[in-house]
């Protein structure tokens, strides 16, 4: 998965042509982005007392949320933290099911099977919860300010604009299980942008675009945030998880228009995140209304940008 267009895990189109398709491209096309090390992934993160317990780099597939659910469906037997990375995805899916495609190892495309032990009305903290976990392992790998915005997508300023640089998918994927994935642009140039609204890393100014300590970094992180919130039983407060995801999230003190399922638009300030993961808007009709699935348009800076 990698980001393009608000609110899914897009990304820019770019593949080799047809006469290419089953032809895997050379480890080194681009020196500029180097192939993931996976034997040095695992010595790094496949530890006893860690949450990753499998991790494969594969050169190309269509996605990588696909893959770990359609082998989960058939009734492969995965063990929660198994971490499929691809270096270039053909048809990744985001929300919705828009799909993309991307330059090969331009950012990270990483899924992984998660068997969350909470009650599972509270899995939908999943998605926010890898966002504030990949917010701060951007931050201390990559030297940038993402903001995260409601439900599951990561920006960053790219030119004094607010540009999509992550974007986040989860889905149930048989009883007890998800897969969630991550998509992040880490190196992609200004050319290889889909829409003006997308961004990169190396856009926003990282300092460093080496996607293996960044994809360490965040599973790193992920594993952290996930423990706290399991060891609460997945309670949002009592693990700290929204109190952070509120602190960095840019969707509350603006005025959005929430476009639902079923074409229903809703606009409203976002006023707060409550404690099952959905945004509470307040209408000009004086109601607070929950909003717990749908694209989120901000319509207006919030107060002091």
């Amino acid at each position: 998965m990698t980001p393009n267009s608000p609110n899914s895990p897009d990304g820019p189109g770019s593949q080799d042509g047809p006469e290419d398709a089953d032809r895997p491209a050379s480890r080194w096309t681009d020196l500029d982005r180097p192939p993931l090390d996976a034997a040095a992934l695992r010595r790094a993160l496949l530890r006893p007392d860690a949450l990753w317990t499998a991790l494969e780099v594969v050169q190309r597939t269509g996605s990588t949320n696909t893959d770990l659910a359609e082998r989960l469906r058939a009734g492969e037997r995965l063990d929660e933290g198994t971490v499929l990375v691809a270096e270039e995805q053909t048809a990744a899916r985001g929300r919705l099911d828009r799909q993309w495609s991307a330059p090969p190892r331009s950012g990270l495309f990483v899924s992984f099977v998660l068997k969350p032990a909470v009650p599972q009305d509270r899995w939908g903290w999943l998605p926010l919860l890898a966002g504030v976990a990949t917010a701060s392992a951007v931050a201390r790998t990559a030297g940038i300010d993402t903001a995260l915005k409601w439900p599951n997508d990561l920006l960053a300023d790219v030119g004094g604009e607010e540009r999509k640089v992550g974007g986040i998918l989860a889905e149930q994927a048989g009883e007890g299980t998800v897969v969630l994935g991550l998509g992040l642009n880490v190196s992609l140039k200004a050319a290889e942008l889909p829409v003006p609204t997308a961004g990169s890393l190396t856009l926003a100014g990282a300092h460093a675009a080496d996607r293996d300590p960044l994809l360490r970094a965040v599973l790193r992180s992920f594993d952290d945030w996930y423990g706290r919130w399991t060891a609460t039983g997945g309670d949002p407060t009592e693990s700290r998880l929204l109190e952070a995801y509120a602190a960095g999230c840019s969707t509350l003190g603006r005025t959005v228009r929430a476009e639902l399922p079923g074409g229903e638009h809703l606009t409203g300030e976002a006023v707060a995140v409550d404690g099952d993961g959905r945004l509470v808007l307040a209408t000009e009709q004086g109601v607070q209304r929950p909003v717990g699935a749908g694209d989120i348009v901000h319509l207006r800076p919030a107060p002091g940008e």
